[in-house]
């Protein structure tokens, strides 16, 4: 299935929707880790980090045209973008929910 977004076609397949995922993993868990100090758990990572992917590449890319590229590694760029945008909703999430954000119990 192919959708178009800005007139560039992005194509739905099994390997981008498992690329997406990897990427919202890897983007979430560090994001988390480093915005909130834990992290939220594999699927809320995976979650935090595709929204993230959007945030990143929505607003950084296409309002503040703020792009960061690495020659020859297209993941790595998308991991880092879809890192810090992923940083950013979960600080803004953090001052949003004050103290009542998730909270991980030591045991």
């Amino acid at each position: 299935m192919a959708i178009t977004v800005n007139g560039s076609p992005i194509n739905l397949d099994l390997d981008s929707i498992l690329l997406w995922v990897v990427v919202g993993l890897v983007a979430g868990f560090l994001a988390s880790h480093v915005a909130l100090g834990h992290g939220l758990g594999l699927f809320w990572d995976i979650i935090v980090g595709i929204l993230g992917a959007f945030f990143g590449g929505i607003v950084l890319v296409d309002i503040f045209h703020f792009s960061i590229a690495i020659a020859g590694h297209p993941i790595i760029s998308a991991i880092i973008m879809a890192f810090i945008g992923a940083a950013i909703l979960l600080i803004i999430f953090r001052l949003v929910a004050g103290g009542r954000g998730y909270r991980r119990r030591a045991f």
